[in-house]
């Protein structure tokens, strides 16, 4: 049995976050860890564990994921910001299930890491 991860408990109202959107298909709030003075997550509420588990019918979620993480940028005035998604454990990955960072707010460096 799969255990129930802490975005999982997000979408199903259990644990509290500072949301910025939600809708049908996805939630979106501030990272609790920020690495950024602007750090926001976008997740899908469909249960996707990484980027390698997406089948081709996810194609529309994932634009949509990247859609709302712009206009929230676009919300708070950004013109810069990059965009993360980490894959399994060795890229950073710490929740199982799929989401995408987005940070700004300060000069990010490159490589980050």
């Amino acid at each position: 049995m799969t255990e129930t991860t802490i975005f999982q408990k997000i979408i199903d109202g259990q644990i509290p976050c500072e949301k910025l959107h939600e809708d049908d298909l996805c939630i979106a709030f501030n990272d609790i860890s920020a690495q950024a003075p602007i750090h926001y997550l976008v997740i899908p509420k469909k249960p996707i564990v990484s980027l390698c588990e997406c089948v081709e019918k996810d194609a529309a979620l994932l634009g949509h994921l990247l859609f709302v993480g712009s206009q929230i940028a676009k919300s708070k005035n950004l013109t810069n910001w990059r965009t993360v998604i980490n894959t399994g454990e060795e890229s950073g990955q710490t929740v199982f299930h799929l989401h995408i960072h987005f940070l700004s707010g300060r000069k990010l460096q490159w490589p980050p890491g």
